[in-house]
């Protein structure tokens, strides 16, 4: 099975997007086949806070969250308490090899009626392979939800040469590490090569035009293209120099200061039926 690695890494930018995502914003797609009493397994479940919300709207049933990176789901736990969740167990684990007993164990005890994961699949190096792991453990009839960003669909106002940088960056450096960054067009391909057959596709948006909304989400970029970690794999891979960095970062602030900038971010989605 091909190793990927996180491009993003766990550094304060990154986190500080993650966050900011809801439910609400972050899996839509989804609350709508949520019901009390399910049972949830969050892949990826990163800082918790998409999580809380899904535990919401499944309470009284349990969830569990894992993350393969043991240190954010302290963050995850914290965002739990905070939102006054106390139905969510949390795990350290990976998706492509889930230390979990199959969905359709002739027992019945077993598995999770929902499996999701939100801006997981992109940075997988086998995509497929997780979800048919994210098959495995949900039961007969539950539901495996995923949604992924894709790269070359993002569109902004004005245009600053240094965002067109940092796109071509981002998605060498993203391939490179052995990922997949215009995974939202490719999730329902890769949905049903993992054998479903049953596949309900969509797509939804996130929009960042506010001054507030410009200045947090520019401002975060700019810091995460110049973090140590992502500049390290940028220039070692050669995919960019220094500069070509800064003046990615320098687009993301002039695009963030432009009275009329405007971002969307467009999203795949698959509620696949078990």
């Amino acid at each position: 099975m091909p190793d990927a690695v996180y491009t993003h890494g766990h550094q304060e930018p990154v986190l500080r997007s993650h966050r900011r995502r809801t439910a609400e914003d972050s899996a839509g797609y989804l609350l709508p086949r949520l019901r009390p009493g399910l049972s949830l397994l969050d892949v990826g479940c990163g800082p918790g806070t998409i999580t809380a919300g899904l535990a919401r709207a499944v309470a009284p049933g349990p969830v569990t969250a894992l993350d393969s990176a043991p240190g954010v789901l302290d963050d995850a736990r914290a965002a739990c308490r905070a939102a006054g969740v106390d139905t969510v167990a949390f795990s350290v684990g990976d998706v492509t090899a889930l230390d979990l007993p199959d969905g359709g164990a002739e027992d019945g005890a077993s598995g999770f009626d929902v499996v999701h994961a939100h801006q997981v699949l992109q940075h997988l190096g086998d995509p497929v392979g997780a979800l048919r792991e994210m098959r495995r453990v949900c039961r007969p009839g539950g539901t495996v939800a995923a949604r992924d960003a894709d790269y070359s669909a993002m569109t902004w106002w004005p245009r600053p040469p240094g965002l067109d940088v940092w796109l071509r960056v981002y998605r060498a450096v993203a391939r490179a590490n052995g990922g997949e960054p215009d995974a939202g067009r490719r999730l329902l391909r890769w949905a049903r090569s993992a054998g479903f057959a049953e596949v309900e596709p969509s797509a939804s948006t996130w929009c960042f035009a506010t001054p507030a909304d410009r200045a947090w989400w520019g401002g975060l970029w700019a810091d995460r293209t110049l973090a140590p970690e992502y500049g390290a794999m940028a220039v070692a891979g050669g995919h960019a120099h220094r500069e070509e960095l800064a003046e990615a970062a320098e687009g993301w602030r002039q695009w963030a200061a432009a009275e009329d900038g405007w971002f969307a971010v467009l999203h795949g989605e698959v509620l696949c039926r078990r």
